[in-house]
């Protein structure tokens, strides 16, 4: 049995990866400094993990865990990612991400859906996402694979456009890809702190979701039922395990009375000077009989 001062000791890393104690307990021998979250070694592991965050907000709110992750393992060269077992939630994870291709446009933007030039491999009870000839790599682990093979073999047969099969680049994805790079506002490396630390964003509640998109100057992140703002602020800030961000403005309101008062913090990332604009929206919602009744007809729905 694990002591109150090991708990301690672990306890911030746990609550930003959801990780156990048990897989974090080996390390402590070795000092507080290897509980620290790693970053992402390359900066296009980075990318990656930035825009597969960005790529899959419309999941929304159906599991305790936000972008339905369990919980995230990062290492410096892959980070891996354990998926809640819920076949909409392993649906989006493939639908949102999968890349296909569309009509031709004028924006190089505009023809492909999903992360330009991202393929999976299947590795056993895994799927490792990639991109071709690029140093980056993360693995999705803890759903039923059969799912997944059903899946996209559904996607195969609907979709004449999936890219799955190119082996690599087609000359719509590179031209997206680099044209992505040109935003004001690129994403990485700001949210790959942010998804090796995603179970930061949850809250105690049983319905969390989290989002990103674009904004003026920045981004805006916004989590429907997220944590109190002193914890978001030390798990994402400037402590020993946060991601770096600085404060620059806050409005808190987790003590008030007022069910739907929201708190708002603004952060900016002093690497790249991007500001992120949190809002905890604290909708207060829970896993009733209604929210498990539209989660099994999705989940029905994934099959079809």
């Amino acid at each position: 049995m694990s002591s109150p001062k090991a708990l301690a000791r672990t306890a911030d890393r746990r609550r930003s990866t959801g990780e156990l104690h048990q897989a974090l307990h080996a390390l402590l021998p070795a000092g507080d400094d290897v509980l620290t979250i790693p970053a992402a070694l390359h900066a296009e592991q980075a990318r990656l993990e930035s825009d597969v965050f960005l790529g899959l907000g419309a999941i929304g709110g159906l599991t305790a865990y936000p972008l339905g992750i369990v919980w995230v393992r990062p290492e410096s060269d892959r980070l891996t990612i354990r998926v809640t077992n819920t076949p909409y939630v392993v649906l989006c994870w493939a639908d949102l991400l999968l890349p296909r291709l569309g009509e031709p446009s004028s924006h190089p933007l505009d023809p492909v859906s999903g992360l330009p030039g991202l393929r999976y491999r299947r590795e056993g009870r895994n799927v490792h996402l990639y991109r071709p000839d690029m140093p980056a790599r993360i693995i999705l682990t803890g759903f039923n694979m059969r799912w997944w093979d059903r899946i996209t073999a559904r996607m195969e047969r609907d979709y004449d456009n999936l890219l799955q099969s190119q082996p690599g680049w087609t000359p719509e994805e590179q031209a997206a890809y680099e044209a992505a790079t040109r935003w004001p506002y690129p994403s990485a490396p700001v949210f790959s702190p942010l998804l090796r630390r995603i179970r930061a964003t949850a809250g105690p509640g049983t319905v969390n979701s989290t989002d990103a998109w674009t904004t003026k100057g920045g981004y805006r992140l916004e989590a429907t039922d997220g944590p109190p703002c002193p914890d978001l602020i030390r798990l994402l800030g400037e402590g020993p395990t946060g991601a770096g961000w600085q404060v620059t403005h806050k409005r808190c309101t987790c003590l008030c009375d007022h069910e739907h008062d929201t708190c708002s913090v603004d952060f900016v990332d002093p690497v790249t000077g991007i500001g992120i604009y949190y809002d905890n929206g604290r909708w207060g919602r829970t896993a009733d009989e209604d929210h498990h009744q539209k989660v099994a007809e999705l989940n029905a729905m994934a099959f079809r």
